[in-house]
This record gives structure tokens, sequence and C-alpha cells, in this order.
């Protein structure tokens, strides 16, 4: 007899950071008002939510979010959020200068990629969560 063990995505995120506080997000952003946001590359930043503020990418196949608090830095310590130029692809710690890919959330070398948000689109809306 032959056994298979079949593993399925349950689409929760795995944020096992001891370095970012957890906050609720609960973030709504309207694609008519922000349209940039449409466009493969564009991100759109709200300071309100999250640890440090949340960032939403646009992938061009999807949108994934992340939280602008360095995630291999000590919270109390790295009190400035990651910056992201205007039509980059990536983020900057501004207090280790690590880069991390907006794609992936990931930087080679770090133990701990950006921490990520739930997203949904439809609608006209886009929605963060965690």
């Amino acid at each position: 007899m032959v056994s298979f063990t079949f593993g399925c995505d349950t689409g929760r995120i795995n944020n096992n950071n001891p370095n970012i506080p957890n906050y609720t997000v609960n973030l709504q952003i309207n694609m008519n008002l922000n349209s940039d946001i449409q466009f493969a590359t564009h991100h759109y930043v709200d300071y309100s939510q999250g640890a440090r503020g949340v960032v939403v990418f646009n992938t061009g196949s999807g949108y994934v979010a992340y939280d602008l608090a360095c995630p291999n830095q000590s919270f109390t310590t790295c009190t400035s959020p990651i910056n992201i130029p205007v039509g980059s692809i990536s983020a900057t710690c501004s207090c280790d200068n690590t880069v991390y890919n907006l794609f992936t959330g990931q930087c080679a070398g770090q133990p701990y990629p950006l921490k990520q948000y739930h997203v949904d689109a439809g609608g006209g809306y886009i929605y963060v969560t965690n």
C-alpha cells in the first residue's frame, strides 16, 4: 500500500518576528482615489496602520503588503520606518541600510523578511488585514 500526504496553503502568513509587535491592521484603499497603485511596481503607503506604517505594492500579478518596521532591528531602537523611493522595487531600512525586495519581502542573508499582511482586491478597493 502506498500512502500519500497532501498539503494545502491555508493563506496564512507566518510573521513570527520577535522584533516587530503585532498591531491590528484594517486598511481599505480606494483605487479610484489612488489610481497609481493600479500600475505594476507602484506602491501606496499609510503610516496610520501597523507598527511603523504599511506599504501596499503592485507586483504586476497582484498586491502584497508589508509593515514599514525594519524586521531585523529592535523595534525600540530603530524608530524610523523603512524608506521606499518613488518607482523603486526595493525598500531600505534606515537603521542598517538593509535592502528588501518588495516582490518577496526578502533580503539575502537576513533572518527575517518584511512583516507581511493579507491583501484582497476587488470592487475598486484593496483591503489589507492581519
